[in-house]
């Protein structure tokens, strides 16, 4: 079975994208070397891992994500930082 994560990155105008993926470095390079990133981040090059977090399967993730998501900006950021752990 394959470990899932979920992932945050930051593009270069300063916003945040989150999303899941069971390899993270090929998910980072794909975000930035490829047409197969999310077009929001296409657009918004380069982007660097700001955090992540491993999870037992997708399940797990894609709940984590989408509670991560309803986050309010400043509140990503303190889970980033290590502020809060509510991830």
């Amino acid at each position: 079975m394959w470990a899932w994560y979920l992932y945050v990155v930051e593009c270069a105008d300063g916003t945040l994208y989150t999303g899941i993926t069971n390899n993270v470095s090929r998910r980072l390079h794909e975000h930035n070397n490829t047409k197969k990133g999310a077009k929001y981040t296409r657009v918004r090059r380069p982007v660097k891992l700001v955090w992540e977090k491993q999870y037992n399967n997708r399940s797990e993730a894609q709940s984590a994500e989408y509670q991560f998501k309803k986050l309010l900006h400043k509140q990503k950021w303190q889970i980033i930082r290590g502020d809060r752990d509510d991830a």
